[in-house]
């Protein structure tokens, strides 16, 4: 897998509400299509070889990626011995809301469409959050998420969202199909043959990515950036 420091990652000090500050790295390509924001899922930062490789492939594509720390290190450290925090629901879509309010005044990226890209249980933390961001969120992608830990912001979600399951998944699929029945918006359920939760098999995690970046810039088509390739100040 290639890794996301080797184009040209910026990194960011994101303030959040109650003096949390969490870094993301922001990456933007010349004539950007729009803006991913990665909502990484249990146990994982912005640094998961998963979704770099996946941002990775978006960015190719035209698409600029925010990855971001949904803990500070701290929390990190007690999550490892609790698990707790990477199932508070509403806690990480609150941060998730801060990290999009924050991008929306950045001068590189502030007329571009945002997107989702949520794993595990990041997938429901990006739900929520869309479900607050009616207008300005183009698209969601779930990668072996959680989408039922939405609960009832699923109606109310309203970016179209595509559902990636692998086969061997099982009762995550389930899980999947039960939110797929709930969600109001324009959906899609796409299982992954032979790929388990991780995407760990030969070829899958690249059809994952596939997937998305064709998800992404067919929703984001409609509204082409205006903005410039220059970002924020970095850190």
């Amino acid at each position: 897998m290639g890794t996301i420091q080797e184009w040209n990652t910026r990194t960011y000090q994101v303030p959040l509400e109650g003096q949390i500050t969490l870094e993301g790295n922001l990456n933007i390509p010349d004539n950007p299509r729009g803006v991913v924001v990665f909502v990484h899922g249990s146990g994982s930062s912005r640094f998961s070889p998963r979704n770099q490789f996946v941002a990775q492939q978006l960015y190719q594509a035209g698409l600029a990626t925010f990855l971001m720390d949904l803990l500070t290190a701290n929390e990190e450290q007690e999550d490892r011995y609790t698990g707790h925090l990477r199932f508070d629901i509403q806690l990480l879509s609150r941060r998730v809301v801060g990290a999009t309010n924050w991008l929306l005044l950045q001068p590189g990226i502030k007329n571009l469409k945002i997107g989702y890209f949520g794993a595990s249980t990041g997938a429901a933390a990006a739900l929520v959050a869309a479900a607050e961001h009616t207008f300005e969120i183009g698209a969601v992608v779930s990668r072996g998420g959680r989408p039922d830990l939405a609960s009832s912001a699923l109606s109310e979600v309203r970016a179209p969202t595509l559902l990636l399951v692998g086969s061997k998944d099982t009762q995550v699929i389930e899980l999947n199909r039960l939110a797929y029945s709930l969600l109001q918006c324009e959906k899609r359920l796409e299982i992954i043959p032979g790929a388990s939760h991780l995407f760990e098999e030969p070829g899958t995690l690249e059809r994952a990515a596939e997937l998305a970046r064709d998800w992404f810039t067919d929703h984001f088509s409609a509204s082409p950036s205006v903005a410039s390739h220059s970002g924020p100040g970095s850190t």
